[in-house]
C-alpha cells in the first residue's frame, strides 16, 4: 500500500520531531539565534565592497579604502567564525538527537510483543532503526535551522538590494518567476524519486537479511540462480530511483545557472546605462553581481532542502509509527519474589496469534480454552501433532503473547501481576533451534549477567556435560563463537544452551524439544543431569524422545489446541485407543521405544 506522504503544514508531526531536540534546547537556540545573526552578517561583504568602490576608489581615498578592506576582512572572519559554530552545532544537534531515539527505538523494540516481529520483516526493523533514523540527522543539520537562515539571508539581501536600486533590483528579478515555477517542478519531481528510494532501501535490507540468513536452503536447492535474479529486480529498481534523482538534478541546477546568467547579463546592461546616465554607481554595479550571488544560491539549494526536510518528515512518520506501537508489553506488575515456588495453573485459556483481534471476532483458537495445571517441583511433558499449540503454552507463559480470555497463575499470582523481569528470572527456556551471538562461549552462556562468575559457569558445564566438549574448542570458554554458532555443531550449541540455562538458576525450566537434534550418546552423557536438575524444580518438557518425558509426573496431549489427555506415563497406557498410548506404540515399533 503506497504510504501517505506529509506535507510541509504537518504542524503536530514537525513539533513532534523538534520535541526530540528537548534534551539540548540551548544548542537548538544557539543554532536559532546563529541564523538570525548570520543573515545580516553575511550582506555585509557586497555592501563594504559597494562603499570600497564608491567612497574610496572613486576618490582616491587611500586610508578610507585601507580601513574599508579591514573592514571586510573582519566581516569575512566573522562570518567564516559564525558560519563554523552554526554550522557544527546544528550537525552536533542532529547527531545526539539520532543517537538517543536509536537508543529509544531499539528499546522499544526489544520491549514489543513478538507478534510484531512475526509480521515484520527484520531488514524492515533494521532499516527504521539505522538508515531512516540517519535521515533524521538532516532534518535539523540541513532543515529546519539552515532553511530559516536560508530565508533570513533572502530577505536580508532583496531588502538591501531594493533600498540601493529598485529599478536594477527589478530588472534582476525578471527570472524570478521561471526560477519559482523551476524550482517546484523540481521539488515535487525529487519527492517521488526519493520515496521510491526510501522504499527500495527497506526492501532491500529484508531481501538480503532473508537470504543470507537462509543461505542454507538457497544452496541447497540450487536456488542461487533465481535468488540473483530476484535481487537484481530490487537492485534495479534502487538504481533506478537513484538515477531519476540524478537526472532531475541534470536538469534543474543547468537550469538555475542559465537563469542566474540571464539576470546577470540583464543586470549589466540595464547598471551599465545607469552609470552613464548618473542613475546607478560604480560601486553598486560591482556590487549587485555579489548580491544577485547570494540571492540564487539559496533559492537553488532551499528547493533540495525542502525534499530533505520532506523525507525528515516520511521517516519521522515512519519511526513515530514504530514507538507508538501499542504491542508493547506492558509491565505493570508490581510483583518481585527473589524466588518462587513453581505452581502452576492454566485456566480456561483461550489464545490465537491474531493479536489485533478481539475474542468475539477468533474464529480458530490456538488454545482453545484448555486448563491444567502443575504443582511444585513437577514435571509436565506435553506431546502432540506439529501445530497443536505446545510452544504456544510457552510463548505465553513467557508472556511473549498476550492471551485473549482466561487466566494463567504462578503460586496462586496471576501472570500480569509479576514484574516482567522477575517473571522471566524465574523461567529458562533451552530451545530447539539455539540461537548463538558472535562473540566468547562465556558471554553466550552468561549473556555478559555481572552477576555470573566464571567458576559457576564450568560448574554448570560440568554438570550437563559440555564442559570435555568446550576445553577441546581452541581458547576453551573463550572460543569465539561465528554468528548463529555457525562453527559448532546442533548438538554442541544445544549443549551450550543447557548451559546457559541452568547458569541463571531458574525455579522454572522448560525444554522445547530441547535434545531433539542431540545424539543418542551425547544424550546419554545429559540424561541424569537433566533428571537431576528437574527434580527440584517445575519443569515442562516438550519432546519427541520418549527417554525425555515418559518419567514425568504428568503427560499432556495436544490436539488442535484442545487437552484430550492428560495424566501418568502408566495411566494414559492404560486408556484404550488412546492418543498417547498409539505414540508410544508406533515409536517402539519403529524406532526401539526411543522417540514418538
Amino acid at each position: 500500500m503506497k504510504e501517505k506522504v506529509q506535507t510541509y503544514a504537518d504542524w503536530p508531526l514537525a513539533k513532534r520531531i523538534l520535541g526530540l531536540a528537548r534534551p539540548y534546547r540551548s544548542v537548538l537556540l544557539l543554532s536559532g539565534f546563529l541564523a538570525v545573526v548570520l543573515a545580516p552578517v553575511s550582506i555585509l561583504r557586497p555592501y563594504l565592497v559597494q562603499r570600497a568602490v564608491d567612497d574610496c576608489i572613486i576618490s582616491n581615498n587611500g586610508d578610507g579604502l585601507f580601513f574599508m578592506i579591514s573592514l571586510l576582512f573582519g566581516a569575512l572572519i566573522i562570518q567564516g567564525v559564525l558560519y563554523y559554530v552554526f554550522s557544527y552545532s546544528t550537525s552536533w544537534l542532529g547527531q545526539s538527537v539520532i543517537r538517543d531515539l536509536r537508543v529509544r527505538v531499539f528499546n522499544h523494540i526489544n520491549r514489543l510483543r513478538l507478534s510484531y516481529f512475526d509480521a515484520t520483516p527484520i531488514g524492515t526493523s533494521t532499516t527504521r532503526t539505522i538508515n531512516d533514523i540517519e535521515t533524521i540527522n538532516t532534518v535539523f543539520s540541513q532543515g529546519f535551522i539552515t532553511i530559516i537562515a536560508d530565508l533570513l539571508t533572502l530577505i536580508v539581501v532583496l531588502s538591501v538590494m531594493f533600498i540601493t536600486s529598485w529599478k536594477l533590483t527589478l530588472i534582476c528579478l525578471i527570472t524570478l518567476p521561471f526560477l519559482i515555477i523551476a524550482t517546484y517542478l523540481f521539488k515535487e519531481a525529487v519527492k517521488k524519486s526519493y520515496e521510491i528510494v526510501r522504499t527500495q532501501v527497506s526492501l532491500m535490507n529484508a531481501f538480503l537479511q532473508e537470504r543470507i540468513t537462509g543461505m542454507r536452503i538457497v544452496q541447497t536447492f540450487n536456488a542461487e540462480e533465481k535468488e540473483l535474479e530476484n535481487f537484481k529486480i530490487i537492485n534495479n529498481k534502487y538504481a533506478q530511483a537513484n538515477i531519476n534523482s540524478i537526472f532531475y538534478y541534470a536538469i534543474f541546477f543547468p537550469v538555475v545557472e542559465l537563469l542566474s546568467a540571464i539576470s546577470l547579463g540583464l543586470m549589466v546592461w540595464y547598471g551599465a546605462k545607469g552609470v552613464i546616465i548618473g542613475e546607478v554607481t560604480l560601486g553598486v554595479l560591482i556590487a549587485f553581481p555579489l548580491y544577485l550571488g547570494m540571492l540564487f544560491r539559496p533559492i537553488r539549494i532551499l528547493a533540495d532542502k525542502f525534499n530533505t526536510l520532506q523525507m525528515g518528515f516520511i521517516v519521522a512518520k515512519r519511526i513515530f509509527s514504530v514507538l507508538d506501537d501499542e504491542s508493547i508489553i506492558q509491565n505493570n506488575g508490581t510483583l518481585s519474589l527473589a524466588s518462587i515456588k513453581g505452581d502452576i495453573c492454566f485456566e480456561d485459556v483461550y489464545f490465537s496469534y491474531q493479536q489485533d483481534q478481539s475474542a468475539d471476532q477468533i474464529r480458530n483458537w490456538i488454545l482453545n480454552g484448555i486448563s491444567f495445571s502443575i504443582d511444585a517441583g513437577e514435571t509436565l511433558a506435553i506431546v502432540g501433532s506439529t501445530g497443536a499449540g505446545k510452544t504456544t503454552i510457552i510463548n505465553i507463559l513467557n508472556r511473549f503473547y498476550k492471551i485473549h480470555k482466561g487466566q494463567i497463575t504462578i503460586d496462586g499470582n496471576a501472570l500480569d501481576s509479576f514484574e516482567l523481569f522477575a517473571l522471566r528470572r524465574s523461567i529458562a527456556v533451552v530451545l530447539q533451534d539455539v540461537f548463538l551471538f558472535s562473540g566468547s562461549v562465556l558471554d553466550n552462556i552468561t549473556l555478559k549477567a555481572p552477576q555470573i562468575s566464571r567458576k559457576q559457569v564450568i560448574e554448570s558445564s560440568k554438570l550437563i556435560g559440555a564442559h570435555e566438549f568446550i576445553l577441546k574448542l581452541p581458547g576453551g570458554y573463550d572460543y569465539e563463537v561465528m554468528e548463529r554458532g555457525a562453527t559448532l555443531s546442533m548438538g554442541q550449541r544445544q549443549l551450550i544452551s543447557f548451559v546457559r540455562a541452568l547458569v541463571f538458576d531458574p525455579d522454572i525450566l522448560i525444554l522445547d524439544e530441547a535434545t531433539s537434534s542431540i545424539d543418542p550418546e551425547t544424550e546419554s552423557v545429559i540424561q541424569y543431569a537433566i533428571e537431576k536438575l528437574i527434580a527440584k524444580r517445575t519443569s515442562i518438557i516438550i519432546a519427541h524422545r520418549l527417554s525425555t518425558i515418559q518419567n514425568a509426573d504428568k503427560i499432556m496431549v495436544l490436539e488442535s489446541g484442545n487437552i484430550t489427555e492428560f495424566g501418568a506415563h502408566t495411566e494414559l497406557m492404560k486408556v484404550e485407543n488412546g492418543h498417547y498410548k498409539d505414540l508410544v506404540q508406533t515409536a517402539y515399533n519403529l524406532n526401539g521405544y526411543n522417540e514418538v
